[in-house]
């Protein structure tokens, strides 16, 4: 099967579940943001110096493409539960334990990496409120919400933890 199936020629989409939308609908606005944070992780990723950071990447990757699929997903259940928004906590607070407390405001770019992961943290942000557009008009599930609160944050350690 070709990737040029030409079904979106008029400006529709598929969802993961089936149902066509429009391109610019805030279903596909908010899981596109998620897809754009994903590319933003690929460059980080790619230029990491710290393989602990590389490692965490990846995983977060992974997981960015169930919430996707959340996203993309109409009278499903849920794919990103508690538990992975848990897991990214804990990620966080263990981060959060081994980097100095902050006294200032950063600017990040010290390092190619570290600023891919501040554009993956800024990039989260707004992805955060596409989603939230979108529950103001249609089902999101609250650990969807949740998680991109948490990643933003984890991006943020992140860049901090690689250009320490």
């Amino acid at each position: 099967m070709s990737i040029s199936t030409k079904t979106g020629d008029k400006g529709e989409t598929s969802l993961y579940t089936g149902q066509r939308v429009d391109k610019n609908s805030p279903r596909v606005e908010a899981y596109g943001s998620v897809d754009e944070i994903n590319s933003a992780l690929a460059l980080a990723r790619s230029v990491c110096q710290k393989e602990e950071v590389k490692k965490n990447i990846k995983f977060l990757q992974k997981l960015n493409m169930s919430l996707m699929t959340d996203l993309a997903s109409i009278n499903t259940q849920p794919i990103i539960r508690q538990k992975e928004v848990s897991m990214l906590e804990d990620l966080i607070h263990d981060i959060e334990n081994r980097l100095p407390v902050l006294k200032e405001f950063i600017v990040p770019g010290n390092t190619l990496a570290g600023a891919f992961l501040d554009m993956a943290r800024s990039t989260t942000r707004r992805a955060e409120r596409r989603v939230l557009a979108l529950a103001q008009k249609e089902v999101v599930f609250d650990q969807d919400r949740l998680y991109l609160n948490r990643l933003s944050d984890l991006c943020f350690l992140l860049m901090r933890l690689e250009e320490a």
